[in-house]
């Protein structure tokens, strides 16, 4: 059983064909045949039903893949072991926020790639609708994101960084004497989307015209020019509040606190680099704060 054939197996499970597959490992698609004929063969069963131009695992295939996982994540494993203890080195690909890689880590990722130049390092936006899949399929090692305070996700490890809260915010531009009565808003599969419906229900502000808007950032100039109020981050706006281009908002009732998580699936083997680039993390923390 070759550990190429285990590749290929899982790659065409991940993106729903052998074509694809073919597509994702650089292969031709006939080499992706082979392996998983040459794979069956060995087992004794067939792995894939080809229903069209649809594949699915069958019973068989179902039960392998476990096995097939960690057989890859094992080698993984194996392999860093025997690397040079001294120095970090290889892939690292991590989902994260996007209001975290906005604005908190650009300056970090400076500084942890100083620190270790040889650790490729991949930053991906994570898709908080599919995260334990994101993970559990390896598309990320790890996740850095911003959560609920009290997130807890069943099928994940994880570990709060730092907290944070949400502030109510509206442009300081004078010339913008009247602001509309409209909350800008972040899309629904957003952390603290839940956070701000709760506290226009509760404020009986159910009338408050909405405008939703896939990028922070984008809220941010938006408000800034006057169109309207959002709830943001505060490590989000305090440059802004700073600078004078944003004023808080008082609210009248106290906003649910957001923490900021490092999560990895439970069943997923934490290599030395990952170990190293949150605990790299954990040294950060106090930044929110600042």
């Amino acid at each position: 059983m070759e550990l190429r054939h285990l590749n290929t197996f899982k790659t065409i499970v991940d993106t729903g064909g052998f074509k694809k597959a073919a597509d994702s490992l650089g292969y031709a698609q006939s080499s992706v045949t082979n392996h998983i004929k040459e794979l069956e063969n060995e087992l004794g069963y067939l792995l894939f039903d080809r229903l069209g131009k649809q594949v699915v695992l069958t019973q068989a295939g179902k039960r392998f893949l476990p096995y097939a996982l960690e057989i890859i994540d094992l080698y993984a494993k194996s392999k860093e072991a025997v690397l040079n203890t001294v120095d970090l080195a290889g892939e690292l690909t991590i989902g994260v926020s996007e209001s975290l890689l906005l604005y908190w880590l650009p300056t970090f990722i400076t500084n942890f790639t100083k620190t270790y130049p040889k650790v490729e390092l991949t930053l991906k936006l994570i898709d908080y609708q599919h995260l334990t899949t994101q993970l559990k399929k390896g598309e990320i090692e790890a996740a850095i994101l911003v959560e609920s305070n009290q997130w807890q996700p069943k099928a994940l490890s994880f570990e709060k960084i730092s907290s944070d809260t949400l502030i109510l915010v509206e442009t300081a531009d004078h010339a913008f004497r009247n602001i509309p009565e409209t909350m800008l808003v972040t899309e629904y599969a957003c952390s603290w989307r839940p956070i701000i419906e709760q506290y226009l229900s509760e404020e009986a502000q159910f009338g408050m015209k909405k405008i939703e808007f896939p990028s922070i950032e984008a809220i941010k100039k938006c408000v800034e020019c006057g169109l309207g109020q959002s709830f943001l981050p505060q490590f989000a706006v305090r440059d802004a509040l700073a600078e004078g281009t944003l004023k808080e908002v008082p609210t009248k009732a106290p906003i649910e606190p957001i923490g900021i998580y490092a999560a990895y699936h439970k069943n997923k083997w934490v290599s030395r680099k990952l170990e190293t680039f949150i605990s790299a993390l954990r040294e950060q923390k106090d930044w929110f704060h600042s």
